[in-house]
């Protein structure tokens, strides 16, 4: 459904360590950094980058908003989870673990990333 997610972030160098560690923990290579110092992690599917904002204002994290990275399994997300906070995330909503919901059994992982972004680690169980 979505063609890239961009995020906001005023510190690029402290965000690339974060996000290059907790997409490590899901397998995928580091971040590259363009000629204009916007951050871009590439799949066959999508793309996921980080920019400072274009208009010279600062950075902010949209109130309501999660961006959520899927995970393969309960250990992939607890990993990310771990890296994240190692590296510049704090802890955000209930601990990682498995939740039921209209949509079956998850096991999230939530976190908010060095600009106050929240993000999740999501696995689905059934």
């Amino acid at each position: 459904m979505f063609s890239h997610v961009m995020l906001g972030a005023d510190d690029t160098e402290k965000s690339k360590a974060f996000y290059d560690a907790i997409l490590g923990a899901l397998g995928y290579e580091p971040g590259v950094i363009d000629d204009k110092g916007r951050l871009f992690w590439m799949t066959k599917t999508g793309i996921f980058s980080i920019s400072k904002p274009i208009d010279g204002e600062p950075a902010c994290a949209g109130n309501g908003s999660t961006l959520g990275f899927s995970a393969a399994t309960t250990d992939a997300a607890d990993a990310w989870h771990a890296a994240g906070l190692a590296n510049g995330g704090t802890d955000c909503e209930d601990p990682p673990g498995a939740r039921e919901g209209t949509t079956g059994s998850l096991y999230l992982a939530y976190l908010r990333d060095p600009s106050g972004n929240k993000i999740c680690a999501l696995h689905r169980i059934s």
